[in-house]
């Protein structure tokens, strides 16, 4: 049963249909397992396991009636907390909103039960999906399951910790500074980053909110690289409103062997010095895939600086999450944006001008951002694949203390500035880009390491495909030591 825990979403939806296991089973044996683990690691935090007994029983008399619902009828899984759930608080950790018990779905959740998914639960966020840990005053901090003395990441990093651990299917989070592409790196499982626009992001919101921030998108998390493309051909799709006009057309890979493959690959870059054993991992995958025959180029880069892509994301983000101010804390923005010294470049002086920034100046910085996204483009029109760490390093110890803009990881030896490894996240995410991570290795403390594989617009199953290479060919998901 052990084996099963950790099994692909794939195998289990074809278990289910095979009827090798029953959707009660497999909901009973992933609630033993929470039962048994998710203390020490808190990565579930709420859950209605009546409600999912009757959904699973429903669905085993669908199943043994050969009437599914759907591709995934009798799975079940969790979704980050962010995610509006009938029934389920949906609080982004912040206090004020602990009684706001929605009574919708989000668009994705809603596609997901229309599938037959059973969600059972809900997994730890940040306060504000703000962090590469998971800990608010509601729920407390998740521990990563490979050391519990570590971050799982962040934001979605209670769902990446669950699916490490065993405790669930399949997992849903989203990402707008890595928060499904770090959560997956440091937690060893595999997560994609959706093209922007790909996934409906109606009803990942806080109350009030329907509009959808730029950047963000929602995406899934899996032990598989092929639940990623299970997953996503379930959520995938615009809102209602855009439905009416406009369909989804998202591209099969046309590429089937590593050797079809042209690479580029970045180890490190001066915005964001990369820990060696992390370069260490990617550049042994580089030497994997030459010898199996990709063309691999260490120099390829879109026609921009690194630097300029970097402050362009910073700005476009902090300008996309200032919403959240109040009017106070926006006037105080203005107010020592004005005084700044106008060659501050530090993340902190950037934030702030970002949060006070003039609609103006924000159309100038869009405007460049689309010239790269056509650099981009042109640069996919040579290579078919663009790989690059997530993070800067390898999971790293809690630190709860201060503003995250002050905290500091240890890379190279080296104290260092936690904020800027979101070079990592927004060099493809400004861009709209579509990123997969998949694990590749451990570090020399036996912790995860993944891979980031950025591809061209739209081209999502393309990025997710090569992960299924990866998966089979190079190193597939491994469960941490103490959960099998």
């Amino acid at each position: 049963m052990t084996e099963l825990a950790f099994a692909s979403a794939t195998a289990l939806v074809r278990a289910l249909r095979d009827r090798t296991v029953s959707a009660r089973e497999l909901l009973e044996l992933y609630w033993a397992r929470v039962e048994k683990y998710n203390p020490a690691i808190n990565a579930i935090i709420w859950s209605d396991i009546e409600a999912a007994r009757q959904a699973a029983d429903a669905a085993d008399r669908r199943l043994d009636e050969g009437r599914p619902a759907g591709v995934l009828d009798g799975l079940p899984m969790t979704i980050k907390e962010s995610f509006q759930l009938a029934g389920s608080p949906t609080t982004w950790g912040v206090p004020h909103y602990r009684d706001n018990i929605t009574d919708t779905d989000a668009d994705a959740v809603a596609r997901l039960k229309a599938q037959g998914a059973i969600i059972f639960g809900k997994t730890n966020v940040p306060l504000m999906l703000a962090d590469w840990q998971s800990f608010n005053v509601i729920y407390g901090t998740t521990n990563n399951p490979w050391d519990l003395s570590r971050a799982p990441g962040g934001s979605s990093g209670g769902s990446a910790a669950a699916l490490a651990a065993g405790l669930t299917a399949l997992d849903m989070g989203s990402d707008i500074g890595s928060s499904i592409r770090n959560p997956a790196h440091y937690c060893g499982v595999f997560g994609h980053k959706p093209t922007y626009g790909v996934v409906s992001y109606a009803g990942h919101a806080l109350p009030g909110i329907v509009t959808t921030s730029d950047i963000t998108v929602a995406g899934p998390l899996a032990r598989s690289a092929a639940d990623l493309a299970l997953e996503l051909d379930v959520i995938a799709g615009p809102e209602a409103i855009e439905a009416s006009g406009w369909r989804l057309d998202l591209k099969r890979p046309t590429k089937t062997a590593i050797s079809e493959f042209k690479i580029a690959v970045m180890l490190s870059d001066p915005c964001s010095e990369v820990d060696q054993p992390v370069q260490d991992e990617i550049g042994r995958l580089a030497e994997f895939l030459g010898s199996r025959g990709a063309k691999i180029s260490y120099t390829a880069r879109p026609a921009f600086s690194t630097a300029e892509a970097f402050d362009i994301y910073i700005a476009l983000l902090r300008a996309a999450t200032s919403r959240a101010q109040t009017d106070e804390g926006f006037a105080r923005h203005v107010e020592l944006a004005a005084k700044l010294d106008p060659k501050d470049q530090s993340y902190f002086a950037r934030m702030v001008r970002a949060h006070a920034m003039p609609h103006r100046t924000w159309l100038q910085v869009n405007e460049r951002r689309h010239h790269m996204r056509q650099a981009w483009a042109h640069f996919f029109q040579e290579w078919d694949l663009f790989l690059c760490p997530a993070a800067a390093s390898a999971a790293f110890p809690h630190d709860q203390e201060g503003e995250r803009y002050d905290r500091r990881i240890l890379v190279n030896g080296r104290q260092v500035p936690t904020t800027d490894q979101l070079f990592w996240a927004g060099y493809p995410g400004a861009f709209y880009l579509p990123g997969t991570v998949a694990p590749i290795g451990l570090s020399p403390d036996r912790l995860p390491i993944g891979v980031q594989i950025v591809g061209p617009h739209y081209q999502d199953y393309t990025t997710i495909a090569f992960a299924q290479l990866l998966e089979r060919e190079y190193r597939a998901f491994q469960p941490p030591p103490g959960f099998s």
